[in-house]
């Protein structure tokens, strides 16, 4: 009886690491694209109509990242509920790049999440 209870404690554990870990790792998901915004040199974060610079955009991303709770818990998660639209008028946000060309800031979002891979520093 002692040892299956030890066997169920430590296969508890190991799933609270695992369910930790990929917390973390959708945190850090979450800041990298933040972290893309706010290193947008040139461009522009257009919202309800309104042009942005990068740190504005980032503030107002990571309020209402904030301000969403527990409703966010992946990155994918992150561009549908924080990224991609007003939550007061339903129009898509929008990212001017250096170059001029505009794209809905889901698209901008989900390309950079198909990079964190290759784009995050390597510890």
């Amino acid at each position: 009886m002692k040892n299956i209870f030890v066997a169920l404690l430590v296969l508890l554990s190991l799933v609270a690491v695992r369910v930790c870990a990929q917390d973390l790792s959708e945190t850090a998901k979450i800041q990298y694209l933040i972290a893309s915004v706010e290193a947008l040199e040139g461009g522009k974060f257009i919202r309800n109509g309104h042009e942005y610079d990068a740190r504005a955009a980032s503030s107002h991303l990571r309020l209402k990242l904030k301000a969403a709770g527990n409703k966010v818990k992946t990155a994918e998660d992150f561009i549908e509920f924080c990224a991609s639209r007003s939550s007061i008028t339903g129009e898509p946000y929008l990212i001017r790049l250096a170059d001029g060309t505009t794209v809905k800031s889901e698209i901008f979002f989900r390309n950079k999440l198909k990079t964190f891979a290759t784009d995050k520093p390597q510890t």
